[in-house]
């Protein structure tokens, strides 16, 4: 078990400070969006964006995708309890178009394209970090996957740790001077 180091009461496994990724989206094809057996863990708040900016999302949807969502809602609850994005009968993620045949985010393209101004959820600008919640207290944590290895391939190459490649969606959850802390926290580890 990876140790973890505290931040602003959120819990960090190392890892996300030492493991080296950078997505490879024409080696992995958005895998991440397609396997799985649920869909992207949604915040209780997400749940209400999502239902606001859904008409602005749907045309950038597949069809099976607004199907699923007409059927379903924007959210499931799945064996864990947990609040998910609904899944095209068990497979990808109801929010994913194709494009070039790599897996996609419509809720990104919309943002993208100035439709919305929700990027798409936290869990999912996050990846490869998690986050648990239990007792108030949230836990950042690599999770590993092989189909990512393409991307810590890269990273590698790159020279370019988790936390790194995830500043963007890091300073959105946490904000600036969080951010500030976690690289000093990296910095001061190597020293």
């Amino acid at each position: 078990m990876p140790k973890m180091i505290a931040l602003n009461e959120v819990l960090i496994s190392e890892e996300v400070l030492e493991k080296k990724f950078v997505c490879d989206l024409n080696a992995c094809k958005g895998a991440c969006c397609v396997e799985g057996i649920s869909g992207a863990p949604l915040e209780k708040e997400e749940v209400d964006e999502l239902n606001d900016i859904l008409p602005l999302v749907k045309p950038f949807m597949s069809p099976e995708g607004i199907r699923s969502v007409e059927k379903q809602g924007v959210y499931v609850i799945d064996d864990d309890r947990e609040l998910t994005t609904p899944l095209i009968n068990g497979g990808e993620c109801a929010f994913v178009y194709k494009e070039n045949a790599i897996a996609k985010c419509a809720i990104e393209k919309a943002f993208n394209e100035g439709k919305i101004k929700f990027k798409k959820p936290i869990s999912c600008h996050l990846y490869p970090i998690r986050i648990e919640k239990k007792n108030g207290i949230e836990k950042l944590t690599y999770h590993k996957w092989d189909l990512c290895k393409p991307a810590c391939k890269c990273g590698a190459q790159l020279n370019v740790k988790v936390y790194q490649f995830l500043k963007e969606p890091l300073i959105r959850k946490y904000g600036p001077g969080w951010y500030r802390n976690l690289q000093y926290l990296d910095e001061k580890k190597n020293t």
